[in-house]
């Protein structure tokens, strides 16, 4: 996560780095008035894991490769326009900032380097953010430079969740309407299954020679069991596929889900199964998920929830095993992959 970047305008401004304050999506407070200002970067891992929320995330300011004193001239809506710029925390492959202008608030990403080795499809990500958007779940898109790999979108105001959010009951049911709104929607574009994402991440690490596990190779006929258990005739819905609670934001009265990267035609069962485990649901709340999605509890909807939160956490420990084999940061995604590997492999035997 490096040097401060040019200013857009004349004006200048100096602020000591141990001052500038991290801002996250929810309640940030606009500073540095009337310019525009980019700060160095540091990379530290947070006590907890990726899978809680845009706080507890490793926090990524990377230097870019991108002038985005050149970018900003690009975007029709943008351009000309009084300007201040922050940093925004959270995501680990990607830089976000807010940017404010005349009132109106939005957010900068522009994408990491080499992105597609994780599978991540940038203009699938637009179709599905535009096709969320238009559903009213999640914010509208405003521009998108393919070139550049950058996005501006509007900004959501609103908190931030955390998985301890996300178990109450009233947010609980929310989330669930709105996932069910988005996976009943029109069919949309790409195409997401767990299962392939494994096996693509497996053999790229596999190329790079990663030092992997004993364990990982009997962990993966019993993934390749958990994909048979699974098959199905439902046809594939559109799916977000990322559900870490950071990735929702609720203003009180409607969540929005933000970060599309690996949204796509899925199975409705793994963004729920996501859902759960990277929440730490319970079995009570495993069932009250499934009552609010569809209404009521079927014994085979909970079967099919449990294995896809073991399909979620194999994803997730390949996605830490490749980011081994193509991460420049000082961050031990090896620990990180058998961190998720352990918890499958323990999962698997206690289902």
């Amino acid at each position: 996560m490096p040097t401060a970047r040019r200013m857009v305008s004349s004006q200048r401004f100096s602020l000591a780095l141990s001052k500038v304050p991290m801002l996250t999506e929810s309640g940030c407070d606009s500073f540095l008035r009337g310019g525009w200002s980019f700060w160095p970067i540091v990379a530290r891992e947070h006590e907890r894991s990726r899978k809680t929320s845009h706080e507890s995330r490793i926090i990524l300011h990377i230097t870019s490769t991108v002038d985005e004193q050149e970018l900003i001239q690009l975007i029709p809506e943008l351009r000309g326009r009084s300007l201040t710029v922050s940093p925004l925390n959270g995501g680990l492959t990607n830089r976000n900032y807010r940017i404010d202008a005349d009132g109106q608030s939005y957010v900068l990403r522009v994408a990491g380097k080499d992105t597609a080795l994780l599978g991540i499809d940038r203009a699938c990500e637009i179709a599905c953010s535009r096709a969320a958007a238009a559903l009213g779940v999640g914010p509208e898109v405003i521009a998108y430079l393919p070139e550049r790999e950058a996005m501006v979108r509007c900004f959501v105001a609103g908190r931030v969740l955390t998985a301890e959010d996300v178990r109450q009951p009233d947010v609980l049911g929310r989330v669930a309407e709105i996932l069910r709104r988005y996976h009943n929607g029109p069919p949309g574009e790409g195409s997401f299954s767990p299962f392939a994402t494994v096996r693509s991440h497996y053999s790229l690490v596999r190329e790079r020679q990663v030092r992997l596990p004993d364990s990982l190779k009997s962990a993966l006929e019993r993934l390749a069991k958990i994909e048979q258990d699974l098959q199905t005739d439902a046809p594939p819905c559109p799916c977000h596929n990322d559900l870490l609670a950071g990735n929702f934001i609720d203003d009180g009265a409607t969540v929005r889900i933000i970060d599309w990267e690996y949204g796509g035609m899925g199975d409705r069962f793994f963004d729920l199964g996501n859902q759960a485990v990277n929440n730490e649901f319970d079995e009570e709340h495993e069932r009250a998920l499934l009552a609010a999605y569809f209404g009521e509890v079927r014994p085979e909807h909970l079967q099919r929830l449990r294995l896809m939160r073991l399909a979620s956490d194999m994803r997730e420990a390949m996605w830490g095993f490749l980011q081994a084999a193509i991460s420049k940061l000082d961050i031990d995604y090896l620990a990180y992959g058998r961190k998720y590997l352990e918890r499958f492999i323990n999962s698997a035997s206690a289902a």
